[in-house]
């Protein structure tokens, strides 16, 4: 660098320090609303391995990207290296490699949901925090949220509603979210190649065991209970706590657990997964005698190779009468990291004494959404639909629909989600019957007006509500008061249940326990209620017709 723009270099800096107002020897000074204090002595705190630097903004302690593990292609989760000095955790770390995002291509999809997929790396066992408090001694309830995506897409970062601040700042709560190993660098199961991959199927969930592993040991420094950890997740996510629940190593890591439209009660098989992993190896060119050169593959050519693999043992499977809903990079039950399914046939023995809250939204995947034809569909064509999948018990559908949902349109016969409901209700069935902590249900019925009314209450919808972040995302919700009202409703509701297990607010009727003889579930809509199997009948006939997941 030549001394010309050097001392340019300089000029600049500190026209910048002037312009600042920046204060000497990095004292914190009041900040304005919206304001940032990020300088060598704000927020610093300790961690294991080192200590980190974060920001302070509108009274909340917050850091980005900091590591909680590291981890070698296909190979389980290690300690993170140490460092020396203070690390700078100020900006979100690289996400998991994935697929391209296909909804950019739909203008109304990409308005609504506003992605952000960060950029990409295979180094991505990072955590971000949003604390109200850090090295103060006091114990805050910790909330670590759980992307959705499946097993294969995703991030902590992903919808503007996951951002942690409002949530934190209004419960007086610890809130963290995280990034982990997804797709075929988190679920290829190569354990047919040798012990030294016997984990490799499993190694994202395994990941998240580290996450927690590092929130139990580091989260006292950043003003959290160790001892009252609520793991939280939507859809994969949602998935991701249920497996959690069966896993050994999460085992005392969290003491409260809540799925939000991913009650996937069973997973991967071994039998399964392994013919993948030899799938892919076969796609690859290699062999048992090269196939540690699979860590050397570069990421594109070997999510090719395991697209292609999944595509061709799932129709093996199909031939064999699997119909699943979800197929290929999932956690697999291999006998050790997972030893059995997750909720099937019981609720895990280890998660007994853990409460629950399980729900969905009413419309989920909506089909009007994506098919405009679908919007105030007649009568008569919407039937032909429903016979389609009903045939004989299409009047027992209709009859049952106008019971549980009075005055609805045929649309809402096409509409309703028939996926995730009655998955949830199964699992809070099975959780009830295990006679141990209480599990509370509800169903997300309120429809964002935002592009004429089409998102009805769709997949995701519920998550800028429960994180208290309708306005942050109003390309969602629109984020008017009706929603923020209801935003409060639920986020208080989402805080007490992390802080007691008892989701219960001052705002809300007297929310029950779910039980499979009085099925009380909270319908947050434009008035909130609780409502007691209002849907049993429907659900009988809609089992008759079930949406297997493996």
């Amino acid at each position: 660098m030549n001394v010309k723009h050097l001392f340019s270099l300089c000029a600049v800096a500190c026209l910048l320090a002037a312009c600042g107002n920046a204060p000497s020897g990095g004292q914190q000074v009041a900040a304005e609303p919206g304001e940032i204090i990020a300088s060598s002595t704000t927020a610093v705190t300790s961690t294991l391995q080192g200590k980190v630097a974060g920001y302070l903004q509108d009274g909340l302690y917050i850091y980005k990207g900091i590591p909680y593990a590291k981890a070698k292609r296909f190979m389980a989760p290690e300690e993170p290296d140490s460092w020396e000095g203070i690390r700078a955790s100020r900006a979100l770390g690289p996400t998991c490699p994935q697929a391209p995002r296909r909804g950019w291509n739909n203008d109304e999809m990409a308005f609504a949901y506003r992605w952000d997929d960060g950029f990409p790396g295979e180094d991505c066992l990072r955590v971000n925090i949003w604390t109200p408090g850090i090295n103060d001694g006091k114990k805050r309830p910790v909330m670590v949220w759980l992307h959705g995506g499946g097993y294969e897409a995703g991030s902590g970062q992903e919808l503007p509603g996951y951002d942690g601040a409002n949530l934190a700042r209004k419960g007086d709560v610890v809130v963290v979210t995280l990034n982990h190993r997804l797709n075929v660098l988190g679920f290829l199961d190569l354990s047919a190649f040798g012990k030294k991959y016997a984990a490799s199927g499993n190694v994202g969930l395994l990941d998240l065991v580290a996450a927690l592993q590092w929130v139990n040991k580091n989260i006292g420094n950043f003003g959290g209970d160790a001892g009252n950890v609520t793991i939280f997740g939507q859809s994969g996510g949602g998935g991701k706590v249920t497996t959690l629940l069966a896993t050994p190593a999460a085992r005392g890591l969290f003491h409260k657990a809540i799925v939000q439209s991913g009650s996937m009660l069973r997973t991967m098989e071994a039998r399964w997964s392994r013919r993948i992993g030899a799938a892919v190896v076969e796609e690859l060119g290699l062999n048992a005698g090269n196939i540690d050169d699979i860590t050397n593959i570069p990421y594109n050519q070997l999510l090719a190779a395991g697209d292609k693999a999944v595509a061709r043992v799932k129709a093996e499977a199909e031939k064999e009468g699997i119909s699943t809903f979800i197929f290929g990079w999932a956690p697999t039950v291999d006998g050790t990291v997972l030893p059995v399914q997750p909720f099937d046939p019981q609720a895990p023995a280890q998660s007994k004494d853990i409460p629950m809250l399980i729900g969905t939204t009413q419309h989920e995947f909506c089909m009007s959404t994506y098919v405009p034809a679908l919007r105030g569909i007649s009568r008569e064509k919407a039937e032909e639909q429903l016979r389609v999948r009903y045939g004989e018990r299409t009047n027992d559908f209709l009859t049952a629909f106008e019971k549980a949902y009075p005055g609805s349109q045929p649309q809402d016969w096409l509409d309703t989600d028939f996926i995730f409901r009655p998955g949830a209700v199964a699992q809070a069935d099975l959780k009830a019957k295990q006679g141990g902590a209480p599990v509370y249900m509800y169903l997300f019925a309120w429809e964002s007006p935002v592009m004429d009314g089409i998102l009805r209450s769709t997949h995701c919808l519920e998550i800028p509500f429960v994180f208290n972040n309708v306005r942050r995302h109003a390309s969602m919700t629109g984020g008017g008061e009706e929603a923020v009202a209801l935003g409060e409703k639920m986020s208080s509701a989402w805080i007490n249940f992390a802080r007691t297990g008892n989701p219960n607010a001052e705002s809300l009727p007297t929310w029950e326990p779910y039980t499979q003889e009085g099925g009380a579930t909270m319908c947050f809509g434009q008035s909130c209620e609780l409502r007691r199997h209002h849907d049993s009948e429907l659900l009988e006939v809609v089992r008759s017709f079930p949406v297997r997941g493996f």
